[in-house]
């Protein structure tokens, strides 16, 4: 969930990270770091997470409406 405080801690999420490139960032605590490493010092950001991709037309799921002539019989 894109909210929840129970997110595993990760420095990409962390408030004290800041990105440099897709692998590597900073830390205010403890300086070059990999995204997916964590300290004691981590701070949950809820914005620095990105939702997931909704899903597309094809891949939605399909409803049949239970009052239409076909499922009265």
């Amino acid at each position: 969930m894109l909210f929840d405080k129970n997110t595993e801690p990760r420095c990409v999420y962390c408030t004290r990270y800041y990105e440099l490139d897709e692998d590597h960032g900073i830390c205010e605590k403890k300086g070059p770091v990999s995204p997916g490493a964590h300290c004691r010092a981590f701070r949950y950001d809820p914005t620095r997470r990105v939702p997931p991709e909704a899903l597309s037309e094809e891949e939605l799921p399909v409803f049949e409406d239970p009052d239409t002539e076909e499922n009265k019989e």
